[in-house]
């Protein structure tokens, strides 16, 4: 019996991701060390993370963002 593996790209880093290597948001396929925030690079889990737009952030990052801008919308600095 042949593998076939999969056709699912990580909207990361845009590279093949295995079923043993995927998390998947919304439906959209990372790898698990891909599954990083946007701003400080930190791992994130599934019960850790925040998101707007497909950007991933920790939440810390995320409500700093929100502080920062008084909404969403503006894009984070670095």
């Amino acid at each position: 019996m042949a593998f076939t593996g999969t056709l699912d790209k990580c909207k990361a880093c845009d590279k093949t991701v295995h079923v043993v290597d995927m998390m998947t948001l919304e439906g959209v396929p990372y790898h698990k060390t891909c599954f990083k925030c946007s701003h400080c690079k930190g791992n994130l889990q599934m019960t850790t993370y925040s998101w707007m737009d497909g950007i991933l952030y920790c939440k810390p990052h995320f409500e700093q963002l929100f502080k920062e801008s008084g909404n969403f919308s503006k894009n984070f600095q670095t």
